[in-house]
Formats: C-alpha cells, structure tokens, sequence
C-alpha cells in the first residue's frame, strides 16, 4: 500500500496516520480496496510524495479565526449611524461615522458595512433621479420648462437738467435632455434736455446642443441697434463649441469660440458683410443661496472693426423672486463715427424678477 494511502494531512501541521482497508477474501476473488480521498486543508509537505496522482483531491478554505478585540456595536450607536443613514445625506452620515469610529474602535467591521451600504443606497437614489430627470425631459415639449428673469431700472432728473433713462432686459433659458436653449434681450434709451443721448437695443438667441455635459455645440443669431455708435443695424450669425469649465452647483465657468458673420448698416446709409472670430466668456458663481456674481464678456474680431461686451453684475435677494441688482457695462467699438467715443461705461441699480 502506498504511503500517501496511509496519511492525513491537517492544516494545523499534524499527520495522522488514516486506517487502511484491508482486503479480505470472502470467495475464491479478491475485491478491490476502496480509494480513501485526501483532503488537503493546507499546502502539504514537500518533504512527502504522493505516488498515486488518480487519488482525488478536496481543497477547503477555512475562515481565518474571529478576532478577540472584536465587539458589536451598542445599539445606540447602530441607531444613529441608521437615522444618519435614512437622511440620504453623505455629509450628515460621515460625521456620525467619524464620530462613532472615534468611540467604538473595535466596530471597525460593522462601521465599514454600514458605510458600503449608505453609499449604496446615495448611488441608487442619485440614479434614480437621474433617470426621472432624463425621462421628464425627454417627454417635454418645446413649450415646457422655459425660465427666466425680467430687469427693470430708470432714472428721472428734474430742475436744472432734465434726464430720464430707462433699461430694461429679458432673459429666457430652456434646459432639454440634448438641447440647451437661450434668449437674450435688451434696451437702453436715455434722454437730457429733450436731446435723446443713448439709444441702443439688442436681441440675441443661442441653440446648443450637448454632446455631454460639458461640451456643446451652439448656434447664434443676434440683432443690435446702436444710433450713437454709428450703425442702424448689425445682425451676426455664428457658430462653434462651447465648454463647461466648472460645472458645479455654486460656480459654473462656460467658454466659447468659432467663427461668425456680421452685417453692419450704417446710419448714414453704407453697409458692409464681414467674416469675423467670436469668443465669449461667461462666469456664474453663487456663494450662498442669498448672493450671486456674474460676469458675461462677447469679444469679436473683425478685419476692420473690432467689438467687446462686457457686463458685471452682483445680485441680492430680496424677497421672494425678487432681487437687487449692481451691474457695470462696458462697451468697446474700434470703428466709429468722429463724433463717437470708443469706449462706453455704464453704472446702474436694477430690480430682477424670476421665474
């Protein structure tokens, strides 16, 4: 009989020696000896052969044994990190776990599956969402989920010096599944002694198209009006890619570029078709729920003109929809008439209405 028919071989080092069958003769024929398997519960001995390889083979793998310092969680402790966990807020949970770690070091174990199952159930619900989110889009018409704000300012001066200005803007942005879409409009009038000193209007409209979340592919279509700069109408159309920099819920950064084409009608009657570059710059951050700055800046670039944009803005909530705001325009125009500056600054305190 072979010798590994003889041994069992324990994973705690030891060697039995196993009970051998032993043939007896029942009749005039011998029976064959049973096969006795071995179970190997750990890497055997190199110093042993085993000479019959058809012996088969059974391969356990035991826990390794439970650790002394180990203690369930006290139930109290279990509550809290379960009422954290039933908020569906990361922030709230990580600071009851922190707090219960610090306490109960031993219930390491138990802590770590109660934290795998939280960010188990935030994931589920964020996706849940999501998919409600894409499906209430996808089933919008063209008419739905259009949001926007109304801005209203003036100014009236009486006694030695007659002024009356009035300003006023609409803005009008539609968020789809695919598609992203922007409606801007606004109007400067001024007047000082029966003399009217500003007169300037724009309409500008923004097709984009989201290939993610960050980056998009946009259409433009924009009217303006400037009397005193020197043209009756300029109409530009364009296009290009857009890029999301910070896509964040408090500060969001978009920057785009491409190619456009800008007609301008003077007022004195000339007209002229330019190819130009148009790169813009757009800024959105929200320090808290009260508080919010923007910056939007349009530059182009014209073979004999070139033009910049520019408005900061700082809102306050008031009330409500309400709010206050503080902007600062500039204006840039390379090309004007001889009587016209440059470079136009305005100040102004408006109210804004969204909805």
């Amino acid at each position: 009989m072979s010798r590994a028919r003889r041994f069992l071989l324990l994973s705690c080092g030891l060697i039995g020696t196993a009970a051998s069958a032993q043939m007896t003769e029942t009749s005039s024929f011998a029976r064959p000896e049973p096969e006795i398997p071995i179970i190997w519960l750990a890497p055997p001995p190199t110093d042993i052969a085993i000479e019959d390889q058809r012996l088969p083979v059974l391969t356990l793998v035991l826990p390794p044994p439970p650790n002394p310092n180990a203690v369930a969680l006290p139930p109290a402790a279990r509550a809290l990190l379960e009422q954290a966990m039933s908020k569906g807020s990361a922030e709230s949970f990580a600071a009851v776990e922190k707090l219960a770690r610090e306490t109960y070091p031993n219930g390491g174990a138990q802590i770590d599956a109660l934290t795998a199952e939280n960010a188990a159930n935030i994931a589920e619900k964020k996706a849940a969402e999501a998919r409600a989110k894409a499906d209430a889009l996808a089933a919008a018409s063209f008419l739905d989920n259009w949001k926007g704000e109304v801005e209203v300012g003036g100014s009236l001066q009486t006694g030695n010096t007659h002024n009356i200005a009035v300003y006023g803007s609409l803005k009008l942005t539609r968020e789809g599944l695919r598609w992203r879409n922007a409606l801007t409009a606004r109007a400067d009038f001024q007047k000082t002694d029966g003399t009217t000193t500003t007169d300037r209007d724009s309409i500008a409209y923004q097709p984009q198209y989201k290939f993610d979340e960050r980056l998009y592919l946009y259409g433009l279509g924009q009217f303006e009006h400037d009397r005193f700069t020197g043209y009756d109408q300029r109409y530009t159309a364009g296009t290009g890619l857009g890029y999301r920099l910070l896509p964040g819920p408090k500060i969001q950064v978009d920057l785009e570029g491409g190619p456009a084409v800008r007609q301008t009608r003077f007022i004195d009657g000339g007209h002229r078709t330019d190819f130009a570059g148009r790169g813009s710059l757009n800024i959105a951050w929200k320090p808290n729920p009260n508080i919010q700055f923007t910056q939007n800046t349009q530059v182009y670039f014209e073979t004999g003109n070139n033009n910049i944009v520019s408005t900061t803005a700082l809102d306050t909530k008031l009330f409500g929809p309400l709010k206050a705001r503080l902007s600062y325009n500039i204006t840039y125009e390379r090309e004007t008439t001889d009587a016209a500056k440059n470079l136009d600054t305005t100040s102004r305190a408006s109210l804004v209405y969204s909805f």
